[in-house]
C-alpha cells in the first residue's frame, strides 16, 4: 500500500503547489492598477530526502518580476511626475490568464490522480478483505 500513498502524497503536493502559484496569480491580477506594483514569481522545487528525490514538488521563494515598470501618462493622477507620468505595474493580464488557466489544469491533473489512486486503494482494500 505504500506506493498508493506515495502516490497520493505527489498528488497533493502538486495541488498544493498549484494552489499556492494561483494564490499569487490572483494577487498579481488584483494589482495590475496598483502603481509601482512588480508582478510575483513562484518557482516550484523539487523535495529531496536523504539526497534522494521524493517526487513531491513544494513552492520555492517567491521572487518579484523585475521587469521594467510601464510608465502611465497621467497628468492628473496623484503620483504623477513633472511630466505628467508615474510608475505603473509590470503586471501583463495576457501571461497572468495564461499561468492561472494552467496552474488550474494542472490542479485538475493532480486532483484526478489523487482520485484515481484513492479508487484503487478502495478496490484493492474490498478484494484483499474477501
Amino acid at each position: 500500500m505504500t506506493e498508493f500513498s506515495d502516490a497520493m502524497s505527489i498528488a497533493a503536493s502538486g495541488m498544493k503547489a498549484q494552489a499556492s502559484r494561483l494564490r499569487h496569480v490572483s494577487e498579481n491580477i488584483a494589482n495590475t492598477d496598483t502603481p509601482g506594483y512588480r508582478r510575483k514569481i513562484v518557482a516550484f522545487e523539487e523535495v529531496i530526502e536523504s539526497g534522494r528525490a521524493t517526487g513531491l514538488v513544494e513552492t520555492g521563494r517567491v521572487r518579484l518580476d523585475r521587469a521594467d515598470l510601464e510608465r502611465v501618462h497621467d497628468p492628473s493622477h496623484p503620483l504623477a511626475d513633472e511630466t505628467g507620468s508615474y510608475e505603473g505595474s509590470n503586471v501583463n493580464l495576457l501571461i497572468e490568464i495564461a499561468d492561472a488557466r494552467e496552474a488550474q489544469r494542472s490542479y485538475e491533473a493532480n486532483l484526478k490522480l489523487f482520485d484515481q489512486v484513492r479508487q484503487m486503494s478502495s478496490s484493492l482494500t474490498e478484494i484483499l478483505r474477501k
